[in-house]
Parts: structure tokens; sequence; C-alpha cells
């Protein structure tokens, strides 16, 4: 198992390529995850040891800030498992009584603070969504109780790094079922099934 996680975000497709060839040539890292992404930008998510990840990390960030293409890094050496699994693409059912939602200007950014609520405060990650089809954009959605939840949205902003930004933030109390629901597919919109709660009005396409 990876023992650390580097995430690098470049303005550029290229740059994120040359700087994923130099990472994979100064150090023996595994790819866990890369290519481009919205709009026009490019993610390498690489891990391995402590060592090697720091070495190809420092590689990747040399490139970037050479061709000044660099937007936001991060280097975990001991990510959260919460946070390695979902980072993978793996969700988890909002069962939680009080919802948070996270809205951050950089997938970097994002990981960085959400390790540090993980290691925290006892709440549960539903999702990760990094840049594509947000507009460059990183979403996180955790649940739990309602005070860890609000200390998890409080951390969040704390721990951003200087260079990302909290673009918005939600605390949901008592989510509604129906959008308990929707969420169990994930946060597209192509990916929105159907919900008619019970009493609601139906459009029909009838004359």
């Amino acid at each position: 198992m990876n023992q650390a996680m580097a995430l690098l975000e470049f303005a550029s497709v290229a740059t994120g390529m040359l700087a994923v060839d130099q990472m994979l040539k100064q150090s023996p890292i595994a790819v866990l995850r890369c290519g481009s992404v919205h709009p026009g930008g490019y993610l390498a998510l690489v891990g391995g040891s402590v060592a090697s990840t720091e070495e190809a990390h420092r590689a990747g960030s040399v490139v970037g800030c050479r061709h000044e293409n660099l937007v936001d890094e991060v280097l975990l050496p001991n990510p959260h498992s919460q946070l390695r699994a979902a980072v993978m693409g793996e969700r988890s059912e909002a069962k939680g009584e009080a919802l948070g939602v996270c809205e951050i200007s950089t997938s970097p950014g994002l990981l960085r603070a959400i390790d540090r609520v993980f290691k925290s405060v006892p709440v549960n990650l539903v999702e990760i969504r990094l840049a594509d089809d947000l507009g460059g954009h990183a979403l996180a959605i955790f649940d739990g109780l309602l005070p860890d939840v609000q200390e998890g949205i409080e951390l969040v902003s704390l721990h951003l790094g200087s260079s990302a930004r909290l673009l918005g933030s939600a605390l949901m109390p008592r989510v509604d079922e129906t959008l308990r629901n929707v969420l169990q597919a994930g946060t597209s919109f192509a990916a929105c099934e159907n919900q008619v709660p019970q009493g609601a009005e139906i459009l029909t396409t009838e004359a």
C-alpha cells in the first residue's frame, strides 16, 4: 500500500505531462491517476514510500515552477485511509444527521484541508471530486454529527494553504431524504436519477 501521496495541479497539459515524465525518471513512484482536467489543466496524483514520493513531488514542482504553470501542490506523507480511497473514486452513502459541502479553488488545496479534517474530527467522507466537470474547482462532501460536521467545515477554511480559496460551503443539519437518495448516484448533473417524493407536483408533457 502506498505510504505517501502527492497531488500536483498544472495550468498547462504540456507542463503536466513533462512533470510526470520527470517524476517517474527521478523516483520509483506509482502513478495513481493523472490526466487533463477542465478547463485545460492537468492533475498528477502519485504515491509510494515517503522518501520516493517526496523526491517525485520535488521534481514535479520544479518543472511546474520553471514553466510558471504550477497552480498548487500538496504532499501527504501519511494520508487518511478515507482520503486514499476517495481520490481513487470510492464513494460512501450519506447516513449522518448532518451533511457538509466544501467547494475549493484547487484540488491540492482540497486534499490538504480534507486530510486534516479526517485526522481531527470523526466525520465520514461521502464524495470527493477533483477539477473535472467543475470548471477546475474541487468538491468534498462529508457527514456525521452536527457539531463534528460544523467543525470540519471550519477546519477546511483554515488549512487550504496559500494557493487555494474556499469558494463556498454549506452545512445541512437534517438532510432531506430525497436529496440523500439523489446523492447516492453522486453530485454530477449527468448522474442524477429522477426522484419524485410523495406529494410532489409532477411535470407532464401533455397538452
